[in-house]
């Protein structure tokens, strides 16, 4: 009789994130040395689990619109990658958008975990306000960032469980 491998929880599936993966790619406002036209913000926040613990090196990506509501301008690269630290905090340096005809202003948000069996995909507002994906939402309030200083947002990003925040599919 052979053994028989048992698989263990250790032996989650991929993609694995290298730690440098998401170095250098989180500053959006300026390409190539030029400052990028619009107010400068910082968007920040925290990621946790079903237990509120805080996930280390959960890869994010945003893309977003300019301050002009264009996402097609040359001058502006309107995509960005972070991670999160030990305590589940990440952070991104960008541009105010402003909100594509018939949006209001937002950023769009990826979520990648080693483990997570699909990309996670949700949405971030400045404001309260009419716009038709913020509307469809049951916990709309979950999708809106505070205004944490003049130029900075706060917006945590909760897995799973209570609080959860708002996921979208593909």
């Amino acid at each position: 009789m052979k053994n028989k491998l048992v698989p263990t929880g250790e032996m989650t599936l991929g993609p694995f994130f290298p730690r440098e993966f998401a170095q250098g790619a989180s500053d959006r406002t300026a390409l190539d040395g030029k400052p990028a036209k619009g107010e400068a913000i910082e968007i920040s926040g925290r990621v946790t689990q079903v237990d509120g613990k805080a996930l280390d090196n959960v890869v994010l990506e945003i893309w977003q619109a300019d301050a002009e509501g264009r996402y097609d301008n040359p001058e502006f690269l309107g995509w960005g990658r972070a991670a999160t630290n030990a305590d589940g905090v990440f952070s991104f340096k960008t541009i105010r958008p402003k909100g594509p005809q018939g949006r209001k202003a937002h950023v769009n948000f990826l979520v990648l975990y080693s483990g997570l069996m699909r990309q996670l995909q949700t949405v971030m507002f400045f404001e309260d306000s009419d716009d038709p994906v913020l509307n469809s939402v049951k916990h709309r309030e979950r999708l809106i960032a505070k205004k944490s200083g003049p130029h900075a947002y706060r917006f945590d990003i909760r897995l799973r469980g209570e609080g959860e925040t708002p996921f979208f599919d593909d």
